[in-house]
């Protein structure tokens, strides 16, 4: 059975159980204890997971109506120099429950394309292309969005894989909504031995909740959005975010701002985190990013939430640079904006040398959660 850290009463979903998971602490010398002690309760304030959870999720109300055509869908998979990982994805795209068609596009970037990968399947093909924009992710999306005729495009990252019912349910409530252009469902993260469900508790996602948080729930490879809408309204992946770091973010916050994200809240897309992850220790390239995406959504700088929380974290990562006077002062403008804020303190701890700001964030990954 796979676990999640939390607590066992509160929360279940098919075969993912939560536990508590404190044990780590009785190990630890009495001074250290302390130290740690200090250090989880800026984070307690951050997710609640040594809180009682919320109740769980009611049951998924009835299934909308099916459409009478169902529309058909191109999934784009990126991939660079991922093999294995990337025919589990393709397989649980060519694998869906999906009543109308979907082709696969795989998209490679600087590697050169497998032609052992295409399929004519005139329900399920696959296609194999390479990268023809901008290197990197956010080139590679747009190269298979601009590939497809479909009415619907779909992201899958070629280290994730979808669930058997992930596209029909969220095609189903995307349909539903006529003014609805962009969709997202909840998410399981595969992280080392363990299995979290990190879900959004809503069925629609607002531009002003996506400015205070990330929502990491909504992951890229849960995105479906109209192809008209990537061409003619909010546009394509920005290629000019630095090595297309928060390009799913910039993305979510355009398409938001036209209409709320319609939300499928059940756990059918699997993530994996950990060393297979390109961004994993890029603290540099972190920062360039939340510094890109202040500059590009001012409505960040006006909102006194969404700015700590873009604060702390740029203090955050440069604390993890080494670079202790922009830490502190990124801190302290995160404090200024919203005291309650958690991630400017954890950045000060770090930069002061009193904790170590990987283990921080290795005890947030193995509960789902990143920095």
């Amino acid at each position: 059975m796979h676990t999640v850290s939390g607590n066992p009463s509160r929360f279940k979903s098919g075969d993912i159980a939560v536990r508590r998971d404190d044990a780590w602490r009785e190990q630890m010398p009495r001074r250290q204890r302390i130290l740690v002690g200090a250090v989880t309760a800026p984070i307690q304030a951050m997710y609640g997971y040594f809180r009682r959870l919320p109740d769980p999720p009611p049951q998924p109300a009835a299934e909308p109506p099916q459409p009478d055509v169902w529309p058909t869908v191109t999934a784009v998979v990126p991939t660079h120099n991922r093999p294995a990982l990337m025919r589990r994805a393709v397989a649980s795209i060519v694998g869906q429950d999906y009543p109308g068609p979907i082709e696969t596009v795989v998209v490679y970037d600087k590697a050169e394309p497998d032609p052992s990968m295409i399929s004519d399947d005139p329900h399920r093909p696959v296609r194999v292309v390479s990268n023809i924009r901008a290197p990197g992710l956010a080139g590679a999306r747009n190269t298979g969005i601009l590939e497809s005729e479909a009415d619907l495009v779909a992201f899958c990252d070629d280290d994730d894989h979808w669930e058997p019912n992930k596209l029909r349910r969220q095609v189903q409530v995307l349909q539903s909504r006529p003014d609805a252009e962009f969709s997202t469902t909840a998410m399981v993260i595969d992280y080392e031995d363990r299995s979290i469900v990190r879900l959004a508790h809503r069925g629609a996602v607002t531009h002003r909740e996506l400015l205070r948080s990330r929502m990491a729930m909504l992951h890229s490879s849960s995105f479906v959005g109209r192809r008209s809408a990537f061409i003619g309204g909010f546009g394509l992946v920005d290629e000019t975010l630095p090595q297309s770091m928060a390009e799913d973010w910039d993305l979510l916050l355009r398409a938001a701002a036209r209409h709320p994200i319609a939300h499928v809240d059940e756990p059918l897309v699997r993530v994996q985190w950990g060393p297979t992850s390109y961004f994993a220790d890029k603290w540099q390239l972190r920062n360039e990013a939340r510094l890109w995406m202040l500059d590009h959504h001012p409505a960040i700088k006006s909102d006194r939430i969404a700015s700590a929380l873009f604060y702390g974290k740029l203090a955050y990562g440069s604390a993890m640079l080494g670079r202790r006077r922009d830490a502190l002062g990124w801190t302290l403008r995160s404090v200024r904006a919203n005291w309650r804020e958690p991630r400017g303190y954890l950045a000060a701890l770090v930069a002061l040398r009193l904790i170590s700001g990987q283990w921080i964030v290795d005890q947030l990954n193995r509960r789902g959660h990143g920095i």
